[in-house]
């Protein structure tokens, strides 16, 4: 697929923190998508519930598969506007790795019990998982993300808040700025997502 010159080029790429050798017939964004399905992080979104709780028939949302229908829907917008699907994709998957369970209640919740260690953001959570928390390889601490998936990731709502724009976990990721293209799909879809399924959730629940 011939990309728009608005798109990410993974030719382009600034890399890992460590560098790898290239891999066989996967682009680098590939790769980080892969890493992140496989990572410990996404399997315990199962557990999290979105916002209704999860109920033993599997009816309602819980974080995974809410990723999953944002994935879906980034993806394919992605596609339709030649933008690389791959890192839109990725910046779904590992979009809510850092969220706490009950939607933002949850998020406001863990904040006020940590305000006295500079609060929580979910977002900076999900860059402490992917950079340090996950440890899967004998050479380096986190998944080793190429630096457009690592600021995709953590910026796809925007440019870091001011009280983190000196973090270590941020800093070398242009906080003050927009991440790409492809993670703004990411947070489009996201909204789209759970605008449609929180409604339909909750109708289902007959109240």
């Amino acid at each position: 697929m011939k990309l728009a010159p608005y798109a990410v080029d993974f030719k382009q790429s600034k890399g890992r923190a460590v560098e790898e050798p290239s891999a066989d017939g996967r682009s680098p964004y590939q790769r980080d998508r892969d890493r992140i399905i496989h990572s410990s992080a996404f399997r315990r979104l199962q557990y999290k519930t979105q916002v209704m709780t999860n109920s033993e028939d599997g009816d309602f949302r819980t974080r995974l598969t809410h990723t999953l229908e944002v994935a879906q829907l980034s993806r394919s917008l992605a596609r339709r506007l030649d933008l690389d699907d791959d890192l839109a994709e990725l910046c779904a998957l590992a979009h809510d790795l850092g969220h706490p369970p009950f939607g933002h209640s949850g998020e406001d919740a863990l904040n006020e019990k940590m305000k006295d260690y500079g609060g929580f953001d979910h977002n900076l959570q999900t860059l402490s998982i992917v950079r340090k928390l996950e440890c899967r390889y004998g050479n380096f601490d986190g998944l080793n993300l190429t630096w457009e998936s690592l600021e995709g990731i953590g910026k796809h709502n925007g440019p870091f808040d001011k009280k983190i724009q000196n973090n270590a976990l941020v800093k070398d990721l242009k906080p003050k700025t927009y991440a790409s293209l492809e993670a703004q799909i990411a947070a489009l879809c996201d909204d789209i997502a759970y605008n449609h399924h929180d409604l339909d959730d909750g109708i289902a629940t007959g109240k």
